[in-house]
């Protein structure tokens, strides 16, 4: 950088950040407000080199915290201390298999891991250990990280053991070389081997800004878990910006985890579709007073979108398309249900398409590949990455139909649950519903629905029966008869993953 244009830069830079008035900043005052710009500088300059980098830029910036259900640890404690006794740099260019029971124990092991380790496979807490051997042999992981103790069998690799602690001990960081660490992401493995698809920092931070957050009070949380994809872009957008940080914790309940957020000050969070229509169930969502909301995961349908906007309507609802595969696409502002056919070509660093009905995305976010030998491409020849989430555009907006995969096949007519579920969920009395397929000898399969009630709509005299044919009604003025559900069943809750998605294979 010029040094004679620092005065300047530096004015600009005041003026943008709050730093000092440039009107008035002479002399000593622009002295002071030239040191400042220069350490804003450094921060923008090496924030998004690796997660390391990120919370030295921002660690020691005062009030900034990572919390969970058991505890808080100052942002600054991640520099000064490892939490992993000491021993981080035995881990140099290893394969690393970090597999902890608490998220804030997961965090401070990956400040100490990202650089040194050649490879950090993230286990989710929701994966069976019946595919540890699999992923240890695949990920050729020699190490592992973790607070409890974890067997393997069936692998013949020689696996060193390192245990990890959520309170971190004195110690000094030591490292002989930098490594552009490999981050591992783990599928969720329902119908199967989970898939492992590799990352890098790179990738994983290309559509968060770095910046330099100077306002204490803006503190991000989030339903997800940090060993999923949509979780760990919160804890890396927490990092980048300098904010304090608020993790749930499987332990407890919706209602205690939104009483606990609203008690740190949480002001953005992040969730599925199905977090937030549960988190709207508890009597708790009142204490929350967020700022700004974000959905992705799952498509999300308008009445939820309309009941967010009810339930808080001083916040800023915005609604993003991203998966562990194909990064994040792009995000929707106004309100509406799909996505603005222009979304395609807005943004130059993200390219996308809609071929046979999919999406198809290709940016820097994407995933490198599935690692293993007899792994799926993960890519086309073009570089594109096939979502699998099929999309229908209808004047000027796409809307999204749902999975390519979770097709309902009636009597060889195509039904998408996502399509069923938006329908019913326009009922004033439906919480949140399942659309699933339930086999039949004649048609191969049927469409049912499990349908959540609210708790404040239904009296204990309610007839049941009539809403259920109310909604039943509603379906049929809105659904070709083959999407029609069979039958509503009216449940008291819907299985969760710890994805934060509903469940579709359980029936």
């Amino acid at each position: 950088m010029d040094r004679k244009s620092l005065p300047q830069r530096a004015r600009i830079c005041c003026f943008k950040e709050g730093i000092e008035s440039p009107v008035v900043a002479h002399g000593k005052l622009l002295a002071q407000a030239t040191l400042k710009f220069i350490q804003y500088m450094e921060i923008m300059q090496c924030s998004a080199t690796n997660f390391w980098s990120a919370i030295s830029s921002c660690g020691n910036l005062p009030g900034r915290f990572v919390e969970d259900a058991d505890g808080r640890v100052a942002s600054g404690d991640f520099l000064g201390g490892s939490s992993l006794y000491g021993r981080g740099e035995e881990l140099e260019g290893r394969s690393v298999l970090l597999a902890t029971t608490a998220q804030i124990t997961t965090s401070l092991a990956l400040a100490e891991l990202d650089c040194v380790a050649r490879q950090i496979i993230l286990w989710p807490p929701d994966l069976s250990l019946e595919h540890l051997s699999f992923v240890i042999d695949t990920a050729e992981v020699d190490s592992i990280v973790s607070d409890r103790a974890i067997t393997h069998r069936h692998s013949g690799r020689p696996v060193c053991y390192c245990p990890c602690s959520r309170i971190p001990v004195p110690a000094t960081r030591k490292v002989k070389s930098i490594h552009n660490t490999e981050w591992i992401l783990l599928t969720s493995g329902t119908t199967g081997r989970p898939k492992l698809v590799v990352h890098t920092f790179a990738s994983l931070t290309s559509a968060i800004q770095p910046r330099y957050d100077s306002n204490p009070s803006v503190v991000w949380s989030t339903f997800y878990d940090i060993r999923r994809y949509g979780g760990l872009q919160i804890l890396l957008r927490a990092a980048l910006t300098g904010t304090s940080l608020v993790l749930c914790s499987a332990e407890e309940s919706v209602a205690d985890f939104l009483a606990r957020a609203a008690r740190a000050g949480v002001s953005h969070i992040s969730g599925t579709p199905s977090h937030w229509r549960r988190a709207l169930m508890s009597p708790s969502a009142e204490l929350l007073k967020p700022q700004y909301i974000r959905l992705s995961g799952e498509a999300v349908d308008q009445a939820l979108l309309n009941n967010l906007r009810s339930a808080y309507p001083g916040a800023r609802i915005v609604h993003a398309f991203a998966s562990t595969e194909a990064g994040v696409a792009f995000e929707v502002t106004d309100g509406m249900v799909g996505f603005p056919a222009s979304s395609l070509k807005e943004n130059p660093q993200v390219e996308m398409g809609v071929e046979d009905g999919t999406l198809r995305i290709r940016s820097a976010g994407n995933a490198r590949c599935y690692l293993g030998d007899r792994a799926p491409t993960l890519k086309d020849q073009t570089g594109f990455v096939d979502t699998g989430d099929t999309v229908e555009l209808r004047d000027g907006r796409y809307y999204f139909a749902g999975r390519r995969d979770g097709v309902i096949n009636v009597g060889g007519l195509k039904v998408h649950p996502e399509e069923v579920e938006s329908v019913i969920a326009r009922h004033p009395e439906v919480q949140m519903c399942l659309v699933h397929g339930k086999k039949n000898p004649i048609t191969g399969a049927l469409v049912v629905a499990d349908v959540v009630l609210k708790k404040i709509s239904m009296p204990d005299d309610r007839d049941t029966s009539a809403l259920g044919r109310e909604i039943l009604q509603l379906c049929r003025e809105s659904l070709p008869a083959h999407k029609v559900p069979a039958a509503i069943k009216l449940v008291s809750e819907l299985p969760i993953a710890e994805s934060g998605k509903v469940m579709r294979r359980y029936a």
